[in-house]
């Protein structure tokens, strides 16, 4: 279905203000179908997120500050101290203090955070199954016009 039909909107007045509703409602829609896949694994999309950014990590090096993790992420404009202390109630991660400045914290993923990720990976390819509309290279494509869009953005 297209955008128009989607959103019910019959008029744009460019060919980039229907490109910018597209890849909003897009993201929208992308973060429903990510959202839903992890609501039986109880953890949302950013804690998802941080798990797959700390397994990432060394398992014997100190771990990754908040401010490291949070340049990491996805999504920036989140609350990443907030979110590692709801993994940390789920025993997901460990926070430490930093060898260097014990002001600082560190954060690692725990057996039970890294368990929980092989329990998603074992299904996360079904995520694929709303974009096999795409071939290979309307995938390729589709990046490469996404990635061009956000540099472009970057200099401005």
């Amino acid at each position: 279905m297209n955008i128009e039909q989607e959103i019910q909107q019959k008029k744009f007045y460019s060919e980039y203000h229907k490109l910018r509703v597209n890849v909003i409602h897009s993201g929208s829609w992308m973060k429903g179908v990510v959202g839903d896949f992890l609501k039986p694994f109880d953890i949302t999309q950013k804690q998802f997120n941080i798990l797959r950014i700390l397994r990432g990590q060394p398992t014997d090096g100190p771990g990754l500050a908040i401010q490291e993790i949070r340049d990491r992420m996805v999504d920036k404009m989140s609350d990443t101290s907030r979110l590692v202390d709801r993994l940390i109630a789920k025993d997901l991660i460990i926070k430490k203090p930093c060898e260097e400045d014990k002001r600082h914290q560190r954060a690692k993923i725990s057996r039970k955070g890294r368990l929980l990720l092989s329990q998603i990976d074992e299904v996360i390819l079904s995520l694929d199954a709303p974009l096999q509309g795409l071939n290979l290279e309307e995938a390729k494509m589709l990046n490469r016009l996404l990635d061009k869009m956000r540099e472009y953005s970057a200099r401005s």
